[in-house]
């Protein structure tokens, strides 16, 4: 009797360490969960991405796709109200990004590209005015 009950206390001593199976499961579908988006939100961070790609290499289109690609792009980020389920913030909203801070990042983006080129064609304004040009003796 004594002898069965030795084994039933080891046969628990053991158990208690044991690895747990479903542990390392349990831990590998919780890494996945932080790392990998859910399809629709893979689809829902490319429409974002195309989005900003589109608004920053747009910005100086001079052709009338490039113009419009830019303008429609600016459109949809500064929508604000949408219940439309691709709008941009139910995108930032669902990927866990702030739209607003996303919006003023951007913008601000836009400010300083516009202020860099006004500086550069300013300065090549004044160059130019200031150059004289020598006709070659003929």
């Amino acid at each position: 009797m004594a002898y069965a009950r030795r084994i039933r206390l080891d046969d628990v001593q053991d158990s208690l360490f044991q690895p747990d199976v479903l542990a390392e499961r349990n831990y590998a579908k919780t890494l996945e969960r932080s790392q990998h988006f859910k399809p629709e939100e893979q689809l829902m961070l490319a429409v974002l991405e195309d989005a900003i790609f589109c608004y920053q290499k747009y910005l100086f289109a001079q052709d009338r796709k490039g113009r419009a690609l830019f303008e429609e792009t600016e459109a949809w980020l500064l929508e604000e109200g949408s219940d439309w389920f691709f709008s941009f913030n139910n995108i930032c909203e669902v990927l866990g990004f702030d739209p607003q801070y996303l919006r003023q990042g951007l913008l601000r983006w836009k400010e300083e590209q516009l202020a860099r080129t006004a500086k550069i064609s300013h300065g090549k304004k004044k160059k130019a005015a200031g150059r004289t040009h020598t006709v070659p003796y003929r």
